[in-house]
């Protein structure tokens, strides 16, 4: 209905013709401001009615109130997080497998490093070895572990920033499930 703008071409993409339309480009080319026209309309006007309108409460209303930031007890945000934690675990085949083959390897290779040490504690270098490869195993599959687990927390990270904003659980019941 504005003067200057060219109709839609029978079989255009509504969506298309309208982003080309309002582009700053065309608005340039046809000489019009299309925020200025729609300030100065008709259907401004009702908009800011309608929202005034709206924006006054019914007689006799209340303000809504909740008694806690979150819908779901402490419990339930845990139990939640766990289930979803699972099926997150759960449904990621090439993880658990990798995660469990490294587990056999690494168990054969520090039963291998710890085979028949416990019968070899005479003397304090023979002790200081067997500390030293605990020492070994402990760091190593705490390294492995942490590795692994690295690219999944990731993934999980973005999908807990979206949940958490969206109010569904805090931060402890994630990490627990974690």
């Amino acid at each position: 209905a504005i003067p200057g703008v060219p109709k839609i071409v029978d079989g255009y993409n509504p969506a298309t013709w309208m982003l080309d339309v309002s582009s700053t480009a065309a608005e340039t080319q046809m000489d019009v401001d299309f925020a200025d026209i729609y300030a100065n309309s008709n259907l401004y006007r009702q908009n800011q009615e309608l929202i005034k309108q709206l924006s006054t409460p019914a007689p006799g209303y209340e303000d809504l109130y909740f008694p806690t930031q979150y819908s779901q007890s402490f419990l339930t945000q845990c139990k939640a997080c766990f289930w979803k934690q699972n099926w997150s675990y759960w449904r990621n085949s090439q993880y658990n497998a990798i995660r469990f083959l490294m587990t056999i390897v690494i168990g054969v290779m520090f039963g291998v490093v710890f085979w028949d040490k416990g019968q070899k504690l005479a003397t304090q270098q023979d002790l200081q070895n067997m500390l030293g490869a605990a020492y070994a195993a402990v760091l190593f599959l705490g390294a492995t572990n942490a590795s692994a687990v690295q690219t999944v927390v990731a993934i999980e990270r973005t999908v807990f920033y979206r949940e958490r904003a969206a109010g569904m659980y805090s931060e402890l019941p994630y990490a627990f499930a974690q």
